[in-house]
């Protein structure tokens, strides 16, 4: 018997993203376009009667802002939101607050440096992520768990040549926000990658910086990978990490999208296997699709420690339910276990001569 298509609801102040959206939709066999909407006045009425699975709702309306009405959503009916924002420094904030409010996804406004057909590909790609989503998990996020003082051996403090690799996406702002707030100062070098539009990984990063106990920033090409700080791929970037010297640093690269990403994380683990083998963890979290599954095999190939979040606390058991498929996990764990895993293989390894690498 044939899938229920999922049904769609979009709510825009703009007649030219009305058209757009539904129009792309409208191809898919597995969607329907139920309601269109122009404010959230509308919008609510139409959600009780037309009972949408997915809405995409634009974050600047008039009479009532998105954000506002998401949150009003999330406490009286609760279902997947898409947020759709502007590439502005404002947009990519209030973005980050829906999301942090119970959005499962952003995506940024088809416009002069976004095209119609890079938009058309993650707009239908994310109504699928969030038609799957654990609207429990968006709502209910786990108690964090934080990694005591100490928890790094001074063996392993004392180097420089352990890396932890991230990847995640939908739902993982959150995730990766419970992760980084909860692992000690001097955590060897994190590198991320989040499935997320150019700017808005600007402001995450700004975010996450404000909160944890290390420095994060949006990584730059050269950057070096050093202990207490966690490197986020630029949105629109792959990011890669290679050896010089003693040292690992970032390259920021364009190239093809890779599983319809860009950032994406199988070219960052893959790299990482190859310039750290033995001396990375890697970490997949929440996110629909395979991007990092084969990646973190690789790391795991190589001699990496790999860790994939559980089914219950993820948002979308996607990415790490193919990386376990793949073999490619050692261990499965819930997102307030992570940060206590990662010092654990860490410290497990700390010991081990660092591997080097053949092409030098």
């Amino acid at each position: 018997m044939a899938q229920p298509k999922i049904k769609v609801l979009i709510v825009d102040d703009s007649a030219t993203v009305r058209k757009i959206f539904s129009e792309e939709l409208s191809r898919e066999p597995d969607m329907e376009v139920v309601g269109v909407a122009p404010d959230p006045f509308i919008a609510r009425d139409k959600i009780v009667y037309l009972q949408p699975d997915v809405i995409t709702l634009d974050i600047e309306m008039p009479r009532m802002d998105g954000l506002t009405f998401l949150k009003k959503i999330m406490q009286y009916h609760p279902l997947p939101v898409i947020i759709v924002s502007s590439l502005t420094p404002q947009g990519s904030t209030m973005a980050l607050e829906a999301l942090e409010s119970g959005a499962v996804e952003v995506l940024a406004k088809p416009g002069a440096s976004f095209s119609v057909g890079e938009m058309s590909t993650q707009l239908k790609d994310k109504i699928r992520a969030a038609a799957r989503v654990n609207l429990r998990q968006v709502r209910r996020p786990v108690p964090s768990s934080p990694v005591p003082a100490g928890a790094i051996s001074h063996a392993l403090a004392e180097t420089t040549q352990k890396v932890i690799a991230i990847g995640a996406s939908t739902g993982g702002t959150e995730a990766l926000k419970e992760v980084l707030m909860n692992v000690p100062e001097n955590i060897p070098g994190i590198l991320i990658v989040q499935h997320m539009p150019a700017q808005f990984t600007t402001a995450f990063a700004e975010r996450l910086n404000r909160l944890c106990p290390i420095e994060v920033k949006e990584a730059k090409e050269g950057d070096s990978v050093l202990n207490g700080k966690a490197l986020i791929a630029p949105g629109n970037f792959h990011m890669l990490m290679k050896r010089v010297g003693a040292k690992y640093i970032v390259q920021i690269k364009d190239g093809p999208l890779v599983h319809h990403q860009r950032p994406a994380v199988d070219v960052l683990f893959n790299s990482v296997a190859q310039h750290a083998g033995a001396n990375a963890v890697g970490v997949i979290l929440t996110g629909m699709g395979a991007d990092g599954a084969q990646g973190l095999l690789k790391m795991k190939e190589a001699g990496a420690k790999t860790i994939a979040q559980d089914e219950a606390t993820c948002v979308v058991f996607g990415m790490p339910k193919e990386a376990i498929k793949m073999g490619a996990v050692d261990r499965v764990v819930s997102i307030d276990r992570i940060p206590q895993e990662m010092i654990r293989f860490l410290n497990y390894s700390s010991s081990k001569p660092y591997a080097k690498e053949k092409n030098d």
